[in-house]
């Protein structure tokens, strides 16, 4: 038989006498009975009794406020079904549910613990809340796209740095996900309510990530604008989504490899706008404007480059992309010439290796590649191996993605390992 509560039991849990239960329900788990008392200011009990042991757990929001790590193992299976929502902050109220009693609205009448729906509005993406606007603000808008609180305060100097970096990420997500400003010491009851649902609130600045009135993710400190950008893409990736500057820079990157330098070019120069420092949009643009052989815009962008992102990967293949290309359209004019003086002296790997700039100048990236590999086949450490690192400096130009690459970084893999 379950350990019913009582209320001189309640009393001596709850600090004011307006915290008494006003309602009990009851769930069998297996062996496990629990007990549910939902009180006037919606804080939440549960009792259970299993192997004469009996349990106390005082909720808010149907989240335990003992840790999980320090619950018995046979509370921990006995609570695996049970749903941990917030769809409750204590001191604030919400319109019931369908099924929902109104004087009862965190009990359904089909099942307890079922989250309530929410049919609010976004409203503004970057808003401040407090107590009484926390509900709609956060917990129902994340039923429809995810929601990032800050929780900064005035006196913190880290929180006045990460804010406008929020900002300016949620701005360039175009509408797919929203901020909300929590200031705690304004709202100090609101920041001592959601401590015990186990936010770190006293360590600000801290980020809180909401989804269906769920936390998925959390960060604390001050972050640069990458990290707080990668941030919200592993978000709405979680949340099924994407940034719309992923969905930019993949058609972009599409439209390149398609052939179509000029419209990927546009779509470069978009993808910047949005995000100024966004190192695979300067790497695409440098590679569409050489494309498109505009080798002096090529030159333009890759100086205008952030100097932050000039070891990025995308910028330095960008970058020996366009060396090839000047010194490639030089030699190209020369193949034909180049194929001849070859085809007389097939021993001699200086014009073997001339040879294959010209056919990288003129686009013929597989067969650039194939005489390189000829020559480290016959001699590895032929000129300090200056083949090996040519290829392999085509490899980083051409980009992992490239047709060529993939089938020649293979051959070169049996040549050496060989």
């Amino acid at each position: 038989m379950g350990f019913e509560p009582t209320t001189p039991t309640l009393a001596r849990l709850c600090s004011t006498p307006e915290l008494r239960p006003r309602s009990v329900g009851r769930v069998n788990t297996g062996n496990v009975i629990w007990t549910q008392a939902l009180c006037e200011k919606k804080c939440i009990f549960l009792f259970c009794r299993t192997q004469n042991t009996t349990l106390a757990l005082r909720m808010s929001g149907r989240r335990p406020i003992l840790h999980r790590k320090f619950m018995p193992s046979w509370a921990l299976h006995s609570l695996a079904g049970y749903r941990i929502s917030m769809d409750y902050i204590i001191g604030q109220s919400r319109s019931p549910a369908p099924g929902q009693s109104p004087s009862n609205p965190g009990t359904s009448a089909a099942s307890f613990g079922a989250p309530a729906a929410s049919g609010a509005s976004n409203g503004a993406l970057i808003v401040d809340a407090d107590q009484r606007s926390f509900m709609p603000e956060v917990l129902d808008a994340s039923r429809e796209i995810p929601v990032l609180v800050d929780f900064w305060a005035p006196w913190c100097g880290p929180c006045k740095q990460l804010t406008p970096i929020l900002e300016r990420v949620v701005t360039a997500a175009g509408g797919r996900v929203k901020l909300v400003k929590v200031d705690i010491e304004a709202n100090a009851a609101l920041a001592a309510q959601l401590a015990q649902i186990g936010l770190p609130i006293q360590s600000i600045p801290l980020v809180a990530a909401f989804y269906k009135g769920q936390i998925l993710d959390i960060f604390q400190g001050a972050q640069p604008e990458s990290e707080v950008k990668r941030f919200v893409e592993s978000l709405l990736k979680a949340t099924g989504g994407a940034m719309p500057s992923a969905d930019i820079l993949a058609a972009a990157n599409a439209a390149l490899q398609e052939g179509k330098a000029e419209q990927a070019a546009g779509l470069f120069s978009s993808l910047l706008e949005i995000e100024p420092e966004n190192p695979e949009g300067w790497g695409g643009m440098i590679r569409a404007l050489i494309a498109l052989d505009d080798e002096e815009g090529a030159q333009e962008a890759l100086a205008q480059v952030p100097p932050n992102l000039s070891e990025h990967p995308a910028i330095t293949g960008a970058r020996a992309a366009l060396a090839l290309h000047t010194e490639g359209r030089a030699a190209a004019a020369a193949l034909d010439g180049l194929r001849r003086d070859v085809d007389a002296a097939p021993d001699n790997y200086d014009l073997r290796f001339k040879l294959a700039s010209a056919l990288n100048g003129a686009g013929h990236r597989a067969e650039a590649a194939q005489t390189l590999l000829d020559i480290i086949k016959a001699d590895r450490n032929w000129n300090e191996g200056a083949a090996k690192a040519e290829l392999l400096r085509f490899f980083e130009a051409w980009g992992n993605a490239d047709p060529a690459t993939l089938p020649a970084r293979r051959k070169l893999s049996s040549i050496l390992f060989s």
